[in-house]
């Protein structure tokens, strides 16, 4: 892998809220960041006003996002996830969504937000890769 993982002991333990503390990339290690994907199709709608669906259908963006690159999940090193609302069940679909990412989550903020770019979009995240 391209980068390493670390979760101080003397800190909590993060992952199972779905985050980890720290990435370390190496130098030379080419990134790829990936803008903020929503819960849309493929015509840019989103696909449901459903909290869950939209997490869903935003992380099935990004992981279209990153092959395109030859990437998957367990290359990214940071979220960044913008929530309209948030509360702990919001939090929760987030975790389980992040889990896709590895059995060692990536570096994550949670924003939360009065709105995002159009009225029905809940969820967004953007990415930070890094390719070995």
């Amino acid at each position: 892998m391209s980068h390493t993982i670390t979760n101080p002991a003397d800190l909590h333990d993060p992952i199972p809220f779905g985050y980890s503390h720290t990435a370390a990339i190496p130098a030379g290690t080419e990134l790829v960041l990936v803008s903020g994907q929503y819960g849309s199709g493929t015509d840019g709608a989103v696909v449901s006003t459903d909290f869950a669906a939209q997490v869903g259908q935003a992380f099935e963006n990004l992981r279209v996002a990153l092959a395109a690159h030859g990437l998957d999940l367990r290359h990214v090193v940071q979220l960044r996830t913008y929530v309209v609302d948030p509360d702990f069940e919001k939090l929760g679909i987030i975790g389980q969504a992040v889990q896709r990412c590895g059995d060692t989550p990536p570096t994550q903020t949670v924003i939360g937000v009065a709105g995002l770019a159009m009225p029905d979009i809940r969820f967004e995240v953007e990415a930070v890769a890094a390719r070995p």
